[in-house]
């Protein structure tokens, strides 16, 4: 089996947000799962699709394989750095603001192997 990745990097997205869009297209076909994610109206759909494009353009360069023998192995999303903020409060308080922010790992796999 050959391996194709894809990484995406400091996302301006909650890691919690963007995981439940990987769900929907863990264990899919490519075309399956870029036709979830075209589809999906989450704002991670849209950015996880660019990723996934990545990854089957990486596939197809690399491995020299056409896109409907492509399944995906893995979709990883992991935290990244937090932009901390303020928003000032009553009698000279503040209020923490949390910006999260997202890496996106896609793994794409070949269906060679009777999968």
């Amino acid at each position: 089996m050959q391996y194709s990745k894809a990484k995406t990097k400091y996302v301006r997205i909650s890691p919690r947000k963007a995981r439940l869009a990987a769900g929907l297209i863990r264990g899919l076909s490519v075309a399956e799962a870029s036709t979830q994610l075209t589809y999906s109206r989450l704002k991670a759909g849209r950015l996880l699709k660019k990723t996934l494009d990545s990854a089957i353009a990486n596939a197809e360069t690399l491995l020299d394989v056409q896109r409907d023998q492509l399944n995906i192995h893995e979709v990883r999303i992991d935290e990244g750095p937090t932009l901390k903020r303020a928003k000032p409060r009553n009698r000279g308080g503040r209020a923490p603001i949390m910006k999260r922010t997202s890496h996106f790992t896609i793994v794409l796999s070949t269906n060679q192997e009777g999968k």
